[in-house]
């Protein structure tokens, strides 16, 4: 769907990602979202820095967020989970304030993406993505099929140095400019 080109003459660049999984209900041993997130970074050459279970609670969400922000050797942090619409799906809300930069974009290309894979379901999901510092935190769903679809739709050739036109890795080294 998507046309992706590499830069042929630069090196892969593993970032260190860090993978929060928010629920009520699952542990890490029955977080299938967060176990194929991490899965599908290291397939990619990534390491997972730490794979982490917060339930459902705004302030426990932003706490895990802030720790790994406050981490230098985290790159990017992912969550999966918490996006939709019920009473305890708080994600977004735990996480949009933090944002110094909102990423509008991430969510318009995650649904039109999902679209092809789910249909008007992906209306479903609030899923978000933004800058805290010079942290890029995306907030997927908790669904497998929603982690695979950002992962392939939009992770997999962002968080890759030899994607062009350009990408979010060449763009760390200026994040912290003023």
């Amino acid at each position: 769907m998507f046309k992706t080109e590499r830069f042929e003459d630069r090196a892969f660049k593993p970032l260190s990602i860090a993978v929060i999984a928010v629920s009520d209900t699952r542990t890490l041993e029955t977080d299938t979202g967060g176990a194929l997130l991490k899965s599908l970074l290291e397939a990619d050459g990534h390491t997972c820095a730490e794979r982490v279970v917060v339930r459902d609670d705004i302030q426990l969400i932003r706490q895990a967020v802030q720790n790994f922000v406050a981490d230098p050797g985290v790159d990017v942090i992912l969550t999966t989970g918490g996006t939709g619409f019920s009473g305890r799906d708080v994600t977004p809300e735990a996480i949009e304030p933090l944002f110094d930069k909102r990423m509008e974009g991430f969510s318009v290309l995650f649904h039109q993406y999902s679209a092809t894979t789910v249909g008007t379901s992906s209306l479903q999901s609030r899923a978000t993505g933004g800058l805290i510092g010079t942290t890029f935190v995306f907030c997927l769903p908790g669904s497998r099929g929603a982690c695979r679809d950002a992962r392939e739709g939009i992770l997999s050739h962002q968080l890759d140095y030899r994607h062009k036109p350009c990408n979010f890795v060449e763009l760390m080294p200026r994040l912290d400019e003023r």
